[in-house]
């Protein structure tokens, strides 16, 4: 059982504030209108919308997305992808590339716009659609085989559109008890969570949706980021629906497993010292 989260030491708070004057203040990319480029996909990102690439979560996340299953072992089935937050359209745009029909969600009105002009610059308008409003909200009553969240990593009231991205109240536990709804028997939740950020709240949540809804969790690390002493790292977090379901577990180790975030990374995973310097998960 995961415990909620105390209050963060001082030098959590610090480096936070740190963040965020560097992506403000010098961060060219920060609050502009830009192009981004990631595995061949061209993004316009809207000065008021999370940049996925420069913050590297959401880049993460869309290169996480699988492949559907196959139907018959001939042909890919033809399934459906919600994109929760979707801000500039990665996640919808990587899903609708991997095979999936998709549909994008986001509160921000400017992410909405962004997202659909993405959505037309890379030729997908058949197979995504943009939506704007509140979680699970607009799609009321709809079930998906994928469901794809970038959730805000930290806690408290957002002061603009953008802010959003990054903070909110209970929006964690709003979409945990939406989740176990809008996922087909079979279907899974991909999830990013920050070592930044207040992990801790989040698998409080999940787990009890696993207790709830008897959904498999499993916290799968991939990449850690940053420079030494201090690294922030991005844990995938899988939730695969289904009585018995399997859960699909994915082995790639952190670059730089040695500094600040070793504890942390030990709590999320559960490793010791030898096999977390191994990369192991």
């Amino acid at each position: 059982m995961i415990t909620a989260p105390k209050t963060a030491p001082r030098f959590r708070r610090v480096w936070r504030a740190w963040l965020r004057l560097r992506h403000q203040r010098f961060g060219r990319r920060y609050r502009r209108l830009v192009l981004e480029r990631i595995d061949g996909v061209s993004l316009v990102v809207l000065p008021d919308v999370f940049n996925p690439v420069l913050l590297r979560s959401g880049a993460f996340l869309a290169r996480s997305v699988p492949s559907p299953p196959l139907a018959d072992g001939s042909a890919p089935a033809a399934l459906r992808a919600l994109d929760l937050g979707t801000g500039s359209g990665i996640g919808a745009i990587f899903a609708a590339r991997r095979g999936y029909d998709v549909i994008g969600v986001d509160i921000n009105p400017e992410a909405v716009r962004c997202a659909r002009i993405n959505v037309l610059l890379n030729n997908l308008e058949g197979r995504v659609e943009i939506r704007a409003g509140d979680l699970f909200t607009p799609v009321a009553g709809d079930q998906f085989d994928l469901v794809l969240f970038n959730p805000p990593f930290y806690r408290g009231t957002p002061v603009d559109r953008l802010d959003q991205a990054w903070r909110g109240t209970d929006v964690i536990e709003r979409f945990a008890s939406g989740l176990n709804g809008a996922l087909r028997p079979t279907g899974e939740a991909l999830i990013v969570l920050s070592t930044d950020g207040e992990w801790r709240a989040t698998l409080a949540a999940l787990d009890t949706l696993r207790v709830k809804a008897g959904l498999g969790v499993a916290i799968v690390l991939v990449e850690c980021v940053g420079q030494r002493p201090r690294h922030r790292a991005l844990v995938r977090v899988e939730v695969v629906g289904g009585a018995g379901a399997t859960v699909r577990r994915a082995d790639a180790g952190c670059r730089h497993p040695a500094g600040a975030d070793r504890k942390t990374l030990q709590e999320i995973v559960g490793l010791d010292d030898r096999r977390l310097d191994a990369g192991a998960v």
